[in-house]
C-alpha cells in the first residue's frame, strides 16, 4: 500500500507501550522519508564495509547509509574516509563502480568536477571559462563545496560511519556487551571475503530487521533447523538487548543430550521430516569458539547483522529501497588464519544462508507475506507480546523482547 491511504494518522500517534505496531509504519512514504533523515542520517552508526575492502592507500568501495550512496576510501596516509557518493555540482554519482584500487582521486563523468580521497572538491573543469568567456562566478570558492562527509570509526575490522556530529563514539554507541560479542566472532583475526551478493526483498526494511530479532520463529519457520537439530528452543541460550533497545544478540548451543522433541510435538510444529543430507559433513563443522555457542545472531541498530551459524560467518547489510523494497547485502567471511579444511567447511556451510539457503530461504519470503497481508489494513496493529511487554534480555528465546527493543530505539530516534 502506498502513502496516500484514506486514514493517515500522523506518525506522532502511536499505541501506548511496546507491544503494538501499526502497519502504516511499513507502508507510508512520509515515514520512510523521515527515517532517512532522523535515523540513517541522524545519530546512528551504520556499517559501511570491511577494513580489508580498503586495505591499501587508493583503495575505495561504494556502499550505502540508508538510501544515501557513500564512498569509503583509504588515503595516502593510511586513514579511512567516507563521504557521499554525490557530486557537489549537479548531484551525479562520483563513483560508478562497486570498488577500485590505486586511485589518486575521483572525477565526475558528467562535468569532470574532481575530488581527492578525503572527499574534498579539488577542481572544476573550465572554471575560468574558455578564452576569457564563461566559467564560474568570481566569488565561487572550491573549498566551500563538496559532498557531505561522514565520521568513521572501526571495530574488529569493520568500518562504521555516521553523518551526525552529535552521535556518540562508536564504542559508546554499541556498549561494552555488544562490542564484546562482535569481538567474540572475529577474535583479532583478519577477515577474508569468501563471497558477496545482494538479495532483493519485497518488503519494508523494518520487516527484515524484525525477522532478524525474532528469536522464536527460527525453529518454527525453518524446517532445516528442526530436522537436523541445529536450533531448537529447548537448547540452552539467551537473548541480550542493550539499554537503548536497538542492538541485540540471540545465541544458543547445540544440546547433545535430549532434543526436546516432545515440546515440538505438543505444539504441532513441523519438527519431523524424512529428508536426509547427501553430504552429512555439512553439519560437522569444527570447534571455533571455546564458549560452545553454535549460533549467534547479533544486530546493530539500525540495519546491520553479524552472523555466526556454526562456522558460517557473515555480515548482512540492510539497504532500504523505498517503503516496500529492501536490498540485503550478504558478505560471507573466512579468516586469513583458516586452514584449508576450515576454509572448505565455511564454504560448505555458506549454503545454510542466503536467498536459497537451507535455513534462510524462508526469511526472504515472510516479509513479503506481511507486506502483502497488511496492505489493506494500515491502522491495524501487529501484536508483539511473546515473552512479556518489556525490551529486556532473557534466558528464554521464546520472546519478542528484541523486536520490542527495536521499536523502542526506532521511536526514540523518530521522535514518536
Amino acid at each position: 500500500m502506498g502513502s496516500n491511504g484514506p486514514t493517515q494518522a500522523p506518525p506522532s500517534q502511536w499505541p501506548e507501550g511496546l507491544t503494538r505496531v501499526p502497519y502504516w509504519a511499513f507502508q507510508r512514504e512520509d515515514v520512510y522519508a523521515q527515517e532517512q533523515t532522523r535515523i540513517f542520517q541522524g545519530p546512528s552508526w551504520s556499517f559501511l564495509c570491511l577494513e580489508s575492502d580498503v586495505a591499501n592507500p587508493g583503495d575505495w568501495r561504494s556502499t550505502f547509509v540508508g538510501d544515501a550512496p557513500v564512498v569509503v576510501t583509504r588515503n595516502a596516509s593510511g586513514e579511512i574516509h567516507a563521504f557521499e557518493n554525490r557530486c557537489a555540482h549537479r548531484g551525479s554519482l562520483i563513483c560508478l563502480d562497486d570498488k577500485g584500487k590505486a586511485a589518486k582521486g575521483f572525477s565526475c563523468v558528467y562535468h569532470a568536477w574532481s575530488y581527492n580521497l578525503e572527499g574534498d572538491l579539488t577542481g572544476v573543469a573550465f572554471a575560468k571559462g574558455v578564452k576569457g568567456k564563461g566559467g564560474m562566478s568570481p566569488d565561487f570558492k572550491i573549498s566551500e563545496h563538496g559532498p557531505r562527509k561522514l565520521r568513521v570509526e572501526t571495530i574488529s575490522g569493520l568500518v562504521y560511519g555516521t553523518f551526525a556530529a552529535e552521535a556518540p563514539s562508536l564504542p559508546d554507541y554499541l556498549g561494552e556487551e555488544i562490542a564484546t560479542r562482535i569481538a567474540r566472532v572475529f577474535r583479532d583475526r583478519k577477515p577474508v571475503v569468501l563471497g558477496r551478493f545482494t538479495q532483493a526483498l519485497p518488503n519494508n526494511w523494518k520487516l527484515y530487521i524484525e525477522n532478524v530479532k525474532d528469536s522464536y520463529h527460527a525453529s518454527i519457520l525453518h524446517l532445516f533447523f528442526t530436522t537436523f537439530e541445529l536450533n531448537r528452543l529447548s537448547q540452552k541460550g539467551a537473548i541480550i538487548v542493550d539499554e537503548s533497545g536497538g542492538h541485540h544478540v540471540s545465541y544458543s548451543a547445540i544440546d547433545r543430550g535430549p532434543t526436546g522433541n516432545a515440546d515440538y510435538s505438543a505444539q504441532k510444529i513441523r519438527s519431523d521430516s524424512d529428508y536426509k543430507l547427501a553430504d552429512p559433513s555439512l553439519l560437522l563443522g569444527f570447534d571455533e569458539y571455546p564458549d560452545g555457542v553454535t549460533l549467534q545472531i547479533l544486530s546493530v541498530f539500525p540495519a546491520m547483522v553479524v552472523q555466526q551459524i556454526q562456522n558460517a560467518i557473515a555480515i548482512r547489510q540492510v539497504i532500504p529501497r523505498g517503503p516496500e523494497q529492501t536490498d540485503l547485502n550478504w558478505i560471507y567471511l573466512g579468516f586469513e588464519e583458516d586452514t584449508p579444511e576450515e576454509r572448505m567447511m565455511r564454504l560448505k556451510q555458506a549454503n545454510l544462508v542466503g536467498p536459497a539457503g537451507y535455513i534462510s530461504m524462508e526469511d526472504g519470503c515472510v516479509g513479503g507475506f506481511v507486506q502483502r497481508g497488511a496492505a489493506g489494513a494500515p491502522d491495524e496493529r501487529s501484536v508483539i507480546e511473546m515473552g512479556g511487554k518489556t525490551a529486556e534480555g532473557s534466558e528464554s528465546r521464546v520472546t519478542e523482547a528484541s523486536i520490542r527493543g527495536f521499536w523502542k530505539a526506532w521511536r526514540a530516534q523518530m521522535g514518536i
